[in-house]
């Protein structure tokens, strides 16, 4: 269980992973690094983290106040929980990892909030995921005013994310559970009554691309209080990115604007999978910090006063924007790096890029 968000298909070894970048743990004391058979160029062990380590939450956290990064989505699979997948053992290590977020939050001033992503699901594995959700708030009290001080909230409600809703890519599970399942937590007397962020399709307001094309889906859509569409592959280059984002931007904030509707836009630092996928899958090149932060540029030409970064820690799909090492394992795994740039320099952008939003800092 170890490294199972860094295997590729139980693997974890030199020629079998799925990271594409690797953490730097400089700062890592001797219990929060585990070893693993990869080996860096000097011959010296590689390692890597765990995220049910409180004393490595406790670390990230530190990490986001430090960059004047507010808080972070955490992120449960609703399919960890459902048959075949036998993945309740998964779904133990993610209660524990949002308790532990939880206790980070608080302890370094960050807020936090579940984001429940809809990916694997079937249609009938939603009674049991609204019985997970009636756990968390009854055994856990997620998001209750007295035990969970850190939970965001919106609207005066706590806010729970549901990525995954209007996607045109055969999911199996409907439109039509989905608005069951925001319904249910937007207005169930006893466990619900949250605020609700939609995490979405890039062309949602078009309803074209990535999106269903459900005459339904709109109408799904205004239950949201915040609506989050997801980016990450819709534009490649930093000239896409001038070309493109603001215009798309300001058309998506007028849509909710009149809905009264808050938007949050997805940037995101570069991509990669090829450990994942082969060498052949595409990967979209950070371009030296540039392509972040022209995409910053552009949420502030947009209007935009804030901005969900994916991700904080995603090394296997090369979104990540911690800590990383210049210095990875060497051999039959080939990882990216930060470019000789400072292991901190994507903490760093967000934090001016969170100046630039707030009009701390002129447009450059």
């Amino acid at each position: 269980m170890k490294f199972s968000h860094y295997d590729k298909r139980g693997r974890f070894e030199p020629g079998a992973c799925s990271i594409d970048l690797w953490p730097d743990l400089t700062e890592f004391d001797s219990d929060e690094k585990y070893p693993t058979e990869f080996r860096h160029k000097d011959g010296k062990v590689a390692h890597v983290f765990s995220s049910v380590n409180a004393k490595t939450v406790q670390r990230h956290f530190s990490w986001m106040s430090q960059y004047e990064i507010d808080g972070a989505f955490v992120q449960r699979f609703g399919v960890h929980g459902a048959k075949p997948h036998n993945n309740f053992r998964r779904l133990k290590f993610d209660n524990q990892k949002l308790m532990l977020c939880r206790d980070a939050a608080i302890q370094n001033d960050r807020c936090y909030a579940l984001m429940y992503d809809l990916s694997g699901l079937a249609d009938e594995d939603f009674e049991r995921l609204a019985e997970d959700w009636k756990q968390l708030r009854r055994r856990m009290q997620l998001g209750t005013d007295d035990n969970d001080t850190a939970y965001l909230r919106v609207n005066g409600k706590p806010l729970v994310a549901i990525w995954g809703v209007g996607f045109a890519d055969d999911r199996k599970y409907s439109l039509k559970k989905a608005e069951w399942f925001v319904r249910l937590l937007k207005h169930n007397p006893e466990w619900g009554g949250m605020s609700i962020m939609l995490g979405v399709p890039y062309r949602w307001r078009e309803q074209r691309g990535d999106a269903t094309k459900d005459p339904d889906l709109h109408s799904v859509l205004q239950l949201a209080d915040v609506i989050s569409p997801w980016s990450v592959g819709r534009y490649r280059t930093s000239q896409e990115v001038t070309r493109d984002v603001a215009q798309h931007q300001r058309l998506d904030s007028e849509w909710c604007d009149e809905r009264k509707i808050e938007y949050l836009p997805v940037l995101f630092p570069g991509f990669s999978w090829k450990n994942l996928n082969g060498e052949q899958a595409n990967g979209i090149s950070r371009d030296g910090g540039r392509f972040l932060w022209r995409q910053f540029n552009a949420t502030f030409a947009a209007g935009n006063q804030s901005a969900y970064i994916a991700m904080f820690d995603e090394i296997d799909e090369g979104t990540a924007i911690f800590k990383c090492t210049n210095d990875p394992p060497i051999g039959k795994s080939k990882f990216l790096t930060y470019e000789s740039l400072p292991s901190d320099h994507y903490l760093w952008l967000c934090r001016e890029g969170r100046r630039l939003l707030r009009g701390d800092l002129p447009s450059r």
